[in-house]
């Protein structure tokens, strides 16, 4: 399987992704806001792009569809329950769906709602095991739930699916935001040695060559996995009366998502 990270170089620091079989060169973009920089890459690399996967309906992760399907044909699928928020979508997935790319990628769908209630995750089952995680999941981080979304739901994809995923599981979303992440982490947990180390690290990194995190590195950095953390609870229930006394990881992570909005 080829992954190709493409960052986008906006205000809102975007992520696009080509997904090639390396026997036939067919090819699989997600989210391809900017157009030119996903058809360039795709023309170096000798890949023909096939299809367009969208994660969910919001504006930057759809923007570049129409442009991409008049400039190559290709099939544009998404959650099937954006059809009437996605225009000119052509095909509907649901969890358990496959979608295969060429003769040798395989990718299982996943219904990821939380986000927004129409949020698809994409995880390969070939020779690398990833996720496409779009605004679900993020390096170190978890997705606003602002413009259709639901925490609640939220936190059941994050401990009913995401956190069953193996450790060595990479992590590819929709958007470089691991360096703030990183700090919020921080903020919630001061003593995380690996959280530090790893911020140290990647302060000043290249987005275009944009370090990948495993689940492993996530169940030790990212705040929205660690809900039985002692330093975390403490922290909410200093800060927050209506914690109660004995929190159950669904309120501490809706205590996390709701702090996370405003910091």
């Amino acid at each position: 399987m080829i992954v190709t990270q493409l960052y986008a170089d906006n205000p809102l620091r975007n992520f696009h992704y080509l997904i090639g079989c390396p026997e036939t060169r067919d090819c699989l973009v997600i989210d391809p806001l900017d157009v030119n920089k996903c058809l360039q890459s795709a023309k170096e690399q000798n890949l023909n792009i096939t299809k367009i996967l969208n994660t969910h309906e919001h504006w930057d992760h759809i923007g570049g569809n129409e442009e991409m399907k008049q400039k190559t044909g290709a099939t544009i699928y998404a959650h099937y329950g954006a059809k009437d928020k996605i225009p000119h979508m052509d095909i509907g997935l649901k969890a358990h769906d496959y979608l295969n790319v060429g003769s040798s990628v395989t990718l299982r769908i996943l219904d990821t709602p939380g986000h927004t209630m129409s949020h698809l995750c994409l995880l390969s089952e070939t020779d690398r095991q990833a996720l496409f995680c779009g605004d679900t999941l993020f390096n170190a981080g978890a997705g606003n739930c602002h413009n259709g979304g639901n925490p609640d739901d939220l936190y059941d994809t994050f401990s009913k699916q995401l956190d069953k995923l193996p450790d060595h599981t990479l992590i590819y979303p929709g958007h470089d935001y691991i360096i703030n992440n990183l700090e919020f982490t921080l903020n919630r947990e001061p003593n995380n040695s690996e959280a530090k180390e790893m911020l140290s690290r990647l302060r000043d990194q290249d987005p275009h060559h944009a370090f990948v995190t495993t689940m492993a590195d996530e169940r030790r950095i990212n705040s929205f996995f660690r809900l039985t953390n002692p330093t975390i609870i403490q922290k909410l229930k200093e800060e927050n009366s209506a914690i109660s006394h004995n929190p159950n990881p669904r309120e501490i992570f809706k205590a996390l998502r709701a702090l996370r909005n405003h910091w």
